[in-house]
């Protein structure tokens, strides 16, 4: 990649007009070239920096770069939450499986008074915020009901 740095307006436009000329034409060389029927596509990029295109090919790359390790820990998350509530259940599960051993040892042995005979699940209640009332003095004007009873009435 070539790039040809234009310090002077004047010589700007003279590189318009060397642009236009170049434009479609042949690139030329021998017929043996692979390059032989490429034809030229210039275009004039007025306030173009050269520093803007490789700060946004670094850029490119360094996100090119982050997303495959981004990606991994997102998925290391996603495993870790899942194998939690995967132990989280057979803890519980465990813990079921105990209670009921007790209770059958305990109705054998005739004894009921601690453990309760149905072990339900937790249902937790959260406090929830109270709406907020629409005042209607802030809101657009109303009519009244019976300026509205005339305007209909007489249709």
């Amino acid at each position: 990649m070539r790039q040809v740095s234009i310090l002077h307006q004047s010589i700007g436009t003279d590189m318009i007009m060397i642009v236009n000329l170049i434009l479609s034409k042949d690139s030329g060389g021998r017929k043996r070239s692979s390059f032989y029927y490429d034809l030229w596509n210039i275009k004039y990029l007025s306030k173009f920096k050269w520093d803007d295109l490789t700060e946004e090919i670094a850029y490119k790359s360094a996100i090119r770069e982050q997303k495959p390790a981004l990606e991994l820990s997102a998925a290391k998350r996603e495993r870790d939450f899942s194998l939690s509530k995967v132990d989280q259940s057979r803890a519980l599960s465990a813990i079921e499986e105990r209670m009921k051993k007790k209770q059958k040892v305990q109705e054998g042995s005739g004894m009921n008074s601690e453990l309760p005979v149905t072990h339900k699940k937790e249902i937790r209640q959260f406090r929830q915020k109270k709406p907020v009332a629409v005042d209607s003095s802030h809101g657009k004007p109303r009519l009244s009901k019976d300026v509205l009873a005339g305007i209909f009435a007489g249709s």
